[in-house]
């Protein structure tokens, strides 16, 4: 849509707007392919390159994190690029359209040339790995600063991502249960991760393509008014940087996802070394991830009676207590353990809901909808971060422990240390991290003022 089309699409107000159903599906299909370049890699590569390509666990470390380190400078730059195609085209569609080569990266971040291991096999996911994620990040930033172009107000916002969480959550269940079986589950073997990365792949892209329709149909739906002018490039990534409840908020959102992506990371070894069976791999992630399914609709509901900021805390709160179950590992059995984790996939749910809702309401309330693009750049580069460090702390966790790598098919016997580390990191480690991110949180205020203002308008509406 033109600039001048927006303009005049925007002659009345538009914030009690709804999103129609097809437009909301379509949107929420392209989280499918996000979720599988952010699920697969953070349930295997770890476990692929320490159990299968002998990588030893500190350089597998290092392999997870250095590639992530570029997307802080990148998300944002990203993020400019958004803004000016916005600028420029009244769209940001053209940088998600050039990151549908990323299919093609996720392929050949599993396929490593012959039979090499060790450090060579390193340098080729590494590669792998810094490619996709440029892909994956002019796909993802544009995607999630589609939100701030619309006509929609608070609630709306949340049932907008309500939707894309269900669906992401489906996406994540999937890839999380078929990527372990097509490689070969108890006995995974490189050929099995080729397959999974061609399969995959083909779908993400199918997926990718009906997420460019989503948006191009939601924002011609329901676009946003044409802001006011505001700098752009370095200047609206300082202003950015400047806001106190977005700098919260993304601090919070950091450490939520150092946690779930080192719990995702452990999940292979917390089955195979502290439980004895790695089939079970599937169940657990199965138990995290298939609760989202109900419990998303739920913390909607929830969040428009009771605000999204209670909520959060609620949810980081039960986090943190439900990882410390997880430190007892075995000795609790094995339906506790599953229920633990349920637990913790309940509150997870509402760890993705709503701080993806409550951005969209940071700028907005800034006057920032202009520069969406230099916000959301600063915050998936904070997502990209989190993605790296929690598979980084694990990692150096089993090197310091004394963790042995191995190829695909070699029995190795852990020493004590490593069992021992390998099952409180996927406990102890979360629980204080989780910790960490609810006493951040709690200094984000802007969501009172944002419930109170809503309940005005209301309140005016139904007196005229």
């Amino acid at each position: 849509m033109s600039q001048a089309n927006r303009t005049a699409a925007h002659d009345a107000p538009t914030r009690g707007n709804r999103l129609p159903l097809g437009g909301l599906l379509m949107f929420s299909g392209g989280s499918l392919a996000m979720g599988a370049w952010v699920t697969v890699p953070g349930l295997l590569l770890l476990y692929f390159l320490t159990d299968v390509l002998a990588v030893d666990p500190a350089l597998a470390g290092l392999v997870l994190l250095l590639p992530k380190i570029a997307d802080v400078l990148l998300h944002p730059w990203v993020g400019r690029l958004s803004d000016a195609d916005l600028a420029r085209r009244g769209h940001r569609r053209l940088l998600m359209a050039a990151a549908c080569a990323l299919p093609v990266a996720f392929a050949l971040l599993f396929a490593p040339p012959g039979g090499v291991t060790g450090p060579a096999a390193a340098a080729w996911v590494a590669v792998a790995f810094v490619c996709g994620n440029l892909l994956f990040a002019l796909y993802q930033v544009p995607y999630l600063a589609a939100p701030a172009d619309l006509g929609i107000g608070y609630a709306e916002r949340t049932r907008l991502m309500g939707f894309r969480m269900v669906v992401l959550t489906a996406g994540i269940l999937v890839c999380g249960l078929v990527a372990p079986l097509i490689t070969g589950q108890d006995d995974p073997t490189r050929g099995g991760y080729v397959r999974m990365g061609v399969m995959l792949g083909l779908g993400m892209l199918a997926t990718m393509a009906l997420g460019i329709r989503g948006v191009r149909r939601l924002t011609a739906a329901v676009p946003a008014p044409v802001p006011a002018a505001r700098p752009g490039g370095l200047g609206a990534l300082r202003g950015a940087l400047r806001d106190r409840q977005f700098r919260v908020l993304t601090g919070s959102y950091l450490a939520m996802s150092t946690t779930s992506h080192l719990v995702l990371a452990a999940v292979p070894y917390y089955a195979e070394y502290e439980l004895g069976r790695p089939r079970l791999t599937t169940v657990l992630v199965a138990a995290f991830v298939a609760p989202a399914l109900v419990a998303t609709p739920a913390w909607v509901a929830a969040a428009r009676r009771f605000g999204k900021q209670p909520l959060l805390l609620l949810a980081q709160g039960v986090f943190t207590l439900g990882s410390l179950a997880l430190a007892v590992g075995r000795p609790l059995g094995l339906p506790a353990l599953v229920g633990a984790v349920a637990v913790l996939g309940i509150a997870f749910a509402a760890m993705q809901l709503l701080p993806f809702s409550m951005m969209p309401d940071v700028i907005e309330a800034s006057g920032a909808t202009s520069t969406a693009g230099a916000y959301t750049g600063v915050w998936t580069a904070a997502e990209a971060t989190g993605a790296a460090l929690g598979p980084y702390l694990y990692a150096g966790l089993l090197a310091l422990s004394g963790f042995t790598a191995s190829v695909a098919g070699q029995a190795v016997t852990q020493p004590g240390t490593a069992l021992t580390a390998l099952r409180l990191g996927f406990g102890l480690l979360p629980a204080a991290l989780m910790l960490l991110a609810l006493l951040v949180q709690r200094r984000y205020t802007l969501d009172r003022r944002l419930r109170v203002a809503e309940a005005s308008k209301h309140l005016a509406h139904d007196a005229s």
